[in-house]
């Protein structure tokens, strides 16, 4: 993996982030973890009114801190669903950066609960299929000759849900789409040891979001985007290089 340098003529990484644009969120905290790390960040989201806000906001706090910023954080807007949109927004990144990319975080995805199987709306399910699972894959697939050239890791955002002994009632759509990116880690990380990619995911209970929060009030149980943050940035840090193919649960 890269080193992330902060002076003198050593690089700074290059961490790819997805589903990162909306104020608030998850991919907030994670964006700001790393841009504070002083990686170089290419943000990728659906939406480019939302990604593009999300990278001034990176440049302003930059700025602030007196952190070196100009071009090293930029914003591209794609549907991860599209293997032609996906391919043509690497190639974006890649004018941008260079062919190398020390990490990816993968944040895109969604929630939805279907009730029972019984009597379940299977338009949910491939919706779910769609946002978490399909935007895994297509996204690695794509992004895979990039963090083999930075010998980097990947990290994929699980659910709580998908761990053992979780219930799962009323959201199988959704926990069996988490657990489909689950299967995809572990194949990414047996895939690629031999040339020094490392796949590993997340799966937090609730993350206290202002939507989680609407949803399910203060008094619900949450792990901070802060911490989830962290973790993030630690399983793509070099003091993680021997870890690869694990599921660290949060909260």
């Amino acid at each position: 993996m890269q080193g992330a340098g902060h002076g003198g003529n050593i690089p700074r990484m290059l961490t790819i982030l997805t589903g990162v644009g909306r104020e608030g969120q998850v991919g907030e905290a994670v964006a700001r973890a790393f841009a504070e790390r002083g990686d170089r960040l290419a943000l990728i989201d659906r939406n480019a009114g939302e990604v593009a806000r999300r990278t001034e906001a990176l440049h302003a706090e930059a700025h602030r801190a007196a952190r070196a910023a100009g071009d090293s954080i930029t914003a591209h807007a794609c549907d991860l669903t599209d293997p032609a949109a996906v391919d043509a927004v690497v190639r974006d990144v890649v004018a941008a950066h260079g062919e190398a990319a020390g990490a990816c975080v993968h944040l895109a995805g969604g929630f939805g609960a279907d009730g029972p199987v019984a009597v379940s709306d299977l338009a949910l399910l491939d919706r779910m299929l769609a946002v978490n699972l399909r935007t895994a894959f297509v996204a690695t697939r794509a992004l895979l000759p990039l963090l083999r050239a930075g010998r980097g890791a990947i990290v994929y955002f699980a659910s709580a849900a998908v761990l053992p002994g979780a219930a799962s009632g009323g959201t199988a759509a959704y926990a069996a789409a988490k657990a489909g990116v689950l299967a995809l880690m572990r194949a990414v990380a047996e895939e690629e040891a031999a040339v020094g990619v490392r796949a590993n995911a997340v799966a937090p209970i609730a993350i206290r979001t202002g939507d989680n929060v609407r949803a399910m009030g203060d008094g619900a149980r949450y792990v901070e985007r802060e911490d989830v943050a962290r973790t993030v940035r630690w399983l793509c840090s070099v003091e993680a290089r021997e870890v690869t193919g694990q599921v660290v649960a949060l909260g």
